[in-house]
């Protein structure tokens, strides 16, 4: 990732802390000491944390050894012990596109992280906006992207209708972490990318200095300090070194220890590191929470994610991922608890996931395991043989399977319905598929009800993510417990099933003064931005899927209050 060859082994956590933030006022019209707890007024700041690929399980499993953030989180905040991403197709841009809109990924338009357009055979990516270009002249990453595949508003948006000089911005290390959470009228949504830093996106008719300017000179601190000397990424925690191991993952061995064989910045704990000192730095030089109206930053964090495919869940890696992220975000938190104005913080994550089958599987997990390499073929030929095909009908895209020709177009109808019916009934057939339906099916079904999440039927949680023209033909999910291959040097364990443990993931509510609360119900991602912007004090533009939860030490927090 960033200054892959140019990363002195000098951490950025520590210039995560700064100086205290000046003394000033939220609104004119609020008195400049804080009202009482029971009384609280609507913060000055908005923070939204997304951690990818922190699901509920691993949030528990390391709760008590937290000692920074996560524990301040936790102990001090409004808890979602039952939090739910609510869909089956739990990815990163689909779930990143939940947290504010409110909205289930089939109304928010992403129902993946990229898709195959079957008019034309090729591969769109979620965030895909041709026009536009990369602010640091290169066309890396994911290409030239934008907003502008979210067909939802976000929290942002609502905010900046009703007061334009508020400040919204996001910051990730992917592109998909930082544009949706910033949304369409952001001031800014930063991403690091290889070399350079963090960048952003430049449409048509705008300057790339002038969108870089918000990070240009965190930016150039970075390249000053910073030589050519790669970190290591090494153990800081000893206990961590018990959950070392040897494992073979498709004829390969796997040695789960650090340094890992393919240490890198962006596969490491540095990743989130380096970005909340880029939250840090925009929240002092945007004077964000300090100029008498209502800011927002979003910062999706995006490490566990990268380290949870690379290297599993249950081994040294994540176990010093979730310390070390602990301890970053301990400083992050010092930092929010300065702004003067208030703020209000929450954290979820975009989707869970579990360890590489190998590893579960010898740990209490016996149907844990790999998908047959042979149940595509072996239905694909089946397919060809009945409707006389000289290609394979199915393709996979996005969470499930394409009836196309050879150039991955849709075949005409009514061979197109013909193939998807037989293919549908001859995936139902194999053992290892738990469901295969029609995306047109579902979506001329009426969309369920969510309030309780986990009595969803796996049909209505594919229903959930079914986007028209963007979800593929049929919508398939393998039984729990199952993923796809795996390869050492690259992904070795996965996500995006409808099954709980992608599903569920932590939401906590918190701001400084908090008293911690549990609770037990179960709370949604798409609940989350009626909440907030019930507290600040904003409407939504358009429909939403979530409702308001309350948060009643503010004074505004009781959802019936307005």
């Amino acid at each position: 990732m960033i200054f892959s060859r140019v990363l002195a082994p000098t951490l950025a956590l520590a210039l995560l802390a700064g100086a205290a933030l000046p003394a000033m006022a939220q609104q004119a019209a609020q008195p400049a000491a804080a009202p009482a707890a029971a009384e609280r007024a609507a913060p000055a700041l908005v923070v939204t944390l997304v951690i990818d690929q922190l699901s509920a399980n691993l949030f528990n499993q390391y709760r008590s050894q937290f000692t920074g953030g996560l524990k301040t989180l936790a102990d001090q905040g409004m808890v979602s012990i039952n939090g739910y991403q609510t869909h089956g197709v739990t990815v990163t841009c689909a779930g990143h596109s939940t947290v504010l809109t409110g909205v289930h990924p089939t109304h928010s338009g992403i129902p993946a992280n990229d898709w195959i357009d079957t008019t034309t055979g090729e591969e769109t990516y979620c965030l895909a906006a041709p026009q536009n270009t990369l602010a640091h002249g290169k066309n890396t990453d994911n290409g030239p992207v934008g907003p502008d595949q979210l067909k939802a508003s976000t929290l942002g948006d609502w905010l900046k209708t009703v007061s334009p000089n508020s400040r919204v911005f996001g910051i990730s290390g992917k592109d998909r972490g930082a544009i949706n959470l910033a949304g369409h009228k952001a001031d800014g949504a930063f991403w690091l990318t290889n070399d350079f830093g963090f960048t952003t996106y430049v449409e048509p008719g705008q300057s790339a200095e002038a969108r870089l300017a918000p990070v240009a000179a965190l930016n150039a601190r970075m390249i000053d300090r910073f030589t050519r000397q790669m970190p290591t990424w090494t153990y800081q925690h000893d206990a961590c070194r018990r959950l070392e191991g040897q494992w073979v993952i498709g004829g390969q061995t796997f040695n789960s220890t650090l340094p890992p064989a393919d240490d890198s910045i962006d596969g490491s704990p540095l990743l989130d590191e380096l970005t909340l000192e880029g939250a840090a730095a925009l929240l002092d030089e945007q004077q964000l929470g300090r100029r008498g109206v209502t800011d927002m930053l979003g910062v999706s964090l995006s490490a566990t994610d990268r380290i949870g495919h690379g290297y599993g869940t249950q081994g040294p890696e994540m176990c010093e991922q979730m310390l070390r992220l602990d301890a970053a975000l301990g400083v992050f938190l010092d930092k929010l608890s300065t702004v003067p104005g208030g703020v209000v913080v929450v954290l979820t994550a975009d989707h869970g996931g579990s360890d590489f089958p190998e590893r579960s599987s010898v740990e209490g997990y016996p149907a844990a395991g790999r998908v047959d390499r042979a149940l595509m073929p072996r239905v694909n030929d089946a397919l060809k043989a009945r409707f006389k095909l000289d290609a394979n009908p199915l393709v996979s895209s996005a969470g499930g399977l394409i009836v196309v020709d050879k150039d991955k177009k849709s075949l005409a109808e009514p061979l197109r319905s013909q193939v998807l019916a037989a293919a549908v009934e001859l995936l139902n057939a194999e053992p290892q598929v738990a469901l295969a339906v029609s995306r047109d099916e579902l979506l001329a079904e009426p969309l369920p009800a969510s309030d309780n999440p986990g009595e969803l039927s796996l049909r209505q949680r594919l229903r959930l993510s079914a986007v028209a023209g963007r979800s593929p033909d049929i919508m398939r999910s393998y039984q729990p417990g199952l993923t796809g291959a795996g390869r050492v040097g690259g992904a070795i364990s996965s996500h995006g099933s409808p099954w709980d443990y992608d599903r569920r993931v932590p939401i906590i509510f918190w701001w400084p003064g908090a008293h911690g609360q549990e609770r037990f119900l179960p709370m949604r991602t798409i609940d989350i931005a009626p909440t907030l912007a019930h507290l600040i004090g904003v409407k939504p533009t358009g429909e939403v899927d979530g409702r308001c939860m309350d948060l009643p030490q503010f004074a505004a927090g009781r959802c019936e209050a307005k």
